[in-house]
């Protein structure tokens, strides 16, 4: 059985949405606002329709997942729930965040990402880009062994590189109640002032582990190695 023509007008927005970035954009491919109202012209919230994909599996990235698109360009990576066909666009188990919920995130979370601490603006050490601090969610094993989603401030690169990570957190504990007392007053120091400061030889190492395998040769060459 074919699937409907992104034109047929007896569809909602979303599902001709659905349909049209897979007959017309394409996976793997861009577009960008003006190609949804262009496609979609006189209809209102266009767009929005487009994004509320995601929450049927559908995978669209913008700049805040991909640092190789513009503010501009979003990038038609999957495809998820056929929602063209019937009781696959009802309501979805993965609800939206509100703008209160995402505030409250930033702010506990010191507007900062919480992956690789860079704060909101912050330029990275490569100088290309300034940091977007957005919401993650991660799957996080409870005491139980049960799984719950929680919320946590990341910045746009971690997000990508972050994706399917899970915390253990019983493994996050028994490590903790591992510490000697002097590791362990390192720690809580760490905690108390939400940072750690990593010494020149930790920043040229996470620096060097970052570089393509000619230029590490030609660290390793200054070295002497």
């Amino acid at each position: 059985m074919g699937i409907p023509d992104w034109n047929d007008p007896k569809l909602g927005t979303m599902k001709r949405a659905a349909l049209w970035l897979i007959q017309v954009i394409g996976e793997g491919n861009t577009f960008t606002k003006g190609d949804v109202a262009g496609a979609f012209p006189g209809v209102a919230q266009a767009d929005r329709r487009v994004r509320d994909l995601r929450q049927y599996g559908w995978q669209i990235h913008t700049n805040r997942d991909d640092a190789t698109l513009d503010q501009h360009e979003q990038r038609f990576v999957s495809a998820g729930k056929p929602v063209w066909e019937p009781g696959n666009a009802g309501s979805s188990p993965r609800a939206s965040i509100t703008d209160r919920r995402r505030r409250e995130v930033l702010v506990a979370d010191g507007n900062m990402c919480r992956s690789c601490g860079i704060a909101a603006g912050g330029e990275y050490s490569d100088g290309l880009e300034a940091a977007q601090i957005d919401i993650a969610r991660r799957p996080v094993i409870q005491a139980d062994g049960t799984e719950k989603i929680e919320l946590v401030a990341e910045c746009n690169r971690c997000r990508v590189g972050g994706r399917g990570m899970k915390v253990d957190f019983p493994q996050v504990e028994l490590k903790v109640s591992g510490l000697g007392g002097f590791e362990r007053d390192v720690l809580i120091s760490w905690m108390k002032n939400d940072r750690r400061d990593f010494s020149t030889v930790e920043e040229i190492w996470a620096l060097y582990r970052t570089l393509p395998a000619e230029s590490r040769e030609r660290v390793r060459a200054t070295l002497g190695i």
